[in-house]
Parts: structure tokens; C-alpha cells; sequence
């Protein structure tokens, strides 16, 4: 019997996978520290110790994946026959914006994101940028998530990213439908949690640094949410 890697799961990500039909699914990308699968209608990671543990994936301990097919079986997912068992459910929500929250910085010029963000330009951001994550995507992101932290509903936003996610790579939709839902990855995670205290700064340049534009993007994307939540009353 082939011995199994050990995971950790967002709920999310172990709830798709036990609906998930048994048989082969196909693998949209591959590198050697994540690999991202098509999983009913929806998009599936599988990351190793080196990358970021994004709320749409299993995260493994590996130092490099080297993956040329998957299959699910019982909803357990394999890769290239090997199973990847869940261990540890992960929890990916992102927290509660702390009171007196400030990014300290105005946004910065990362490119020519149009704002406020409304229900209008969404269409305008939705697939904007190259990569698996374009940049207005990941704004987009970033601005979602700092509303859910501060616990504040977009119905008309987030009724106008649903109707975009078309417009958008399969992983790049299935992380806007994370940050609808509230849930992120750690360093955006850490750098929610930090504001407002000595850390922030910190939190900031660590998020920035993830991946090409990513991190820069959700950034960005909370420093044009927090004025509006502030000039409402919900953030100081």
C-alpha cells in the first residue's frame, strides 16, 4: 500500500473534494513548490513547504512537488497515486479588523486601479494583469477581505465579482470566491491582525513579498478599503 503525505486543509478545500466524483482531474498548472487542480467547478492547490499556503489548498510539508497526474478517490485526492491524507484542518478566516486599524500609508501606485471600488469597476478589475492571479484580481482580494475583517456587507461588489469570475483564470476565481467567503492566506491574515500596532510595518513588507504581484495587490487593495471604513466609523 502507497503511504500518504500528510495535510493540512481549509474546510473549504476538504468539503470539495469529499463531493468530488471519483476519477483523474486535470492538473491546470504545476510547478515545484504548488500545483493547482481543476476540481468540479472550482480549482483545488496542493503547496509545498516553500510556497504559501493560499485558502484553496492543501498544504504539505514537501520541499518540491513533482506531480504529472491526479485523481481523486474517495474523496481523497492523489497525486500520481500517491494519497494526500488530512491531518489538520487549517483555518484560513481572516480576523477581526482591530480596533484603531490603520495601514498608515495612503496606496500605493502599484498601477492604475481604478477608485473607489464599486460594483462599476469591478468589471474593469476582474482578470486585469497577467499570471495565474492578476494584479486587479488580487486587489480585488484584498479589498474583499479587509470589509469581511471589519464584518461590513458589499451585496452589489460582491454580486458584480460573481458575475465576472468568467472573465478570470480558474485559480484567480476561486480566490475571489475565498476572499467573498472571508478567508485568506496567512500573510494577509497576519497583516490584518497587526494594524494598528508597531508591527504593521512588518506584516506590510512580508505581504508585499509574496509572489509577483500578489501580495503588493492585496495590499493595495486594503489600503483603498480602510478610508471608507474609517470615514463610516467602523475603523479608527
Amino acid at each position: 500500500m502507497t503511504s500518504g503525505v500528510p495535510v493540512s486543509a481549509p474546510v473549504r478545500v476538504r468539503d470539495r473534494l469529499r463531493r468530488a466524483p471519483d476519477g483523474p482531474v486535470t492538473v491546470v498548472h504545476s510547478g515545484p513548490d504548488a500545483v493547482y487542480l481543476a476540481v468540479g467547478d472550482g480549482c483545488v492547490g496542493v503547496t509545498g513547504r516553500h510556497a504559501v499556503a493560499v485558502p484553496c489548498a492543501l498544504h504539505t510539508r514537501l520541499d518540491r512537488l513533482d506531480v504529472t497526474a491526479a485523481r481523486i478517490d474517495g474523496g481523497v485526492l492523489h497525486l500520481d497515486d500517491v494519497p494526500l491524507e488530512v491531518r489538520r484542518l487549517a483555518d484560513t478566516r481572516v480576523p477581526a479588523l482591530p480596533a484603531g486599524a490603520t495601514t498608515g500609508d495612503r496606496p500605493d501606485a502599484v498601477t492604475d486601479i481604478p477608485a473607489p471600488i464599486t460594483a462599476d469597476t469591478v468589471p474593469v478589475l476582474v482578470g486585469r494583469g497577467d499570471g495565474l492571479t492578476p494584479l486587479g484580481d488580487d486587489v480585488l482580494c484584498g479589498w474583499l477581505a479587509v470589509h469581511r475583517a471589519a464584518r461590513v456587507p458589499t451585496p452589489e461588489v460582491d454580486a458584480a465579482v460573481r458575475a465576472c469570475l468568467h472573465r478570470t483564470t480558474l485559480l484567480s476565481a476561486e480566490l475571489l470566491r475565498c476572499a467573498l467567503d472571508g478567508e485568506v492566506m496567512p500573510p494577509f491574515a497576519a497583516f490584518v491582525a497587526a494594524l494598528g500596532t508597531p508591527a504593521a510595518a512588518t506584516a506590510a513588507a512580508a505581504l508585499t513579498a509574496v509572489g509577483h504581484t500578489s501580495g503588493a495587490g492585496m495590499l493595495h487593495g486594503a489600503r483603498l478599503a480602510l478610508p471608507a471604513l474609517r470615514s463610516e466609523g467602523v475603523a479608527a
